[in-house]
């Protein structure tokens, strides 16, 4: 790739990171490309569909995240790696409507995305709730489905921390 269309590609991610971060998943591709100071050209030659370009930045998101995961499993024991990571997921989503949207099933396959990577959120969300409920820490009837549910129960919440305490004292045995 030419240096020039590295820095077009470059900045268009930066436009779309900060559009999806604060105004969602439907934030026009025309736009993106206005606030990366391109044309939507531009935009459609290193993203074909607005799907791909969100991809591109949901691989980036999928990295972090699971690199965090891992980190509090190995620094952590199961319950708290579990509770830990329940409230960072709660704070990303929180800070990234984009990403809120995504993980609550809003038009984009994370888990699909995050596959391609080799470093699958599902896989890494599953650990934690299964290495939490073995130690006893969580309850046993708790499924992943219900808990990426709180999550968003908690990322819509006026108070933020309260709905946390809340939902993870209604997670514990």
């Amino acid at each position: 790739m030419r240096a020039d269309a590295e820095r077009n590609r470059a900045k268009v991610i930066e436009a779309a990171m900060t559009a999806f971060a604060k105004d969602g998943l439907s934030v026009p591709v025309a736009e993106i490309g206005r606030r990366a100071g391109v044309g939507t050209g531009t935009v459609s030659r290193h993203f074909p569909t607005k799907e791909s370009l969100y991809e591109a930045i949901v691989l980036a998101r999928v990295e972090e995240i699971v690199g965090e995961a891992e980190r509090l499993l190995a620094v952590a024991p199961p319950g708290e790696a579990f509770f830990r990571f329940f409230a960072y997921m709660v704070g990303q989503a929180a800070a990234n409507r984009g990403l809120a949207e995504a993980l609550s099933g809003g038009g984009f396959d994370v888990e699909a995305a995050g596959g391609r990577t080799g470093r699958a959120l599902e896989g890494i969300e599953q650990r934690l709730l299964v290495d939490a409920q073995a130690a006893g820490t969580v309850r046993a009837d708790a499924t992943r489905d219900d808990v990426k549910a709180l999550l968003g129960a908690c990322v819509a919440a006026p108070d933020r921390a309260r709905m946390i305490e809340i939902v993870t004292t209604g997670l514990r045995p």
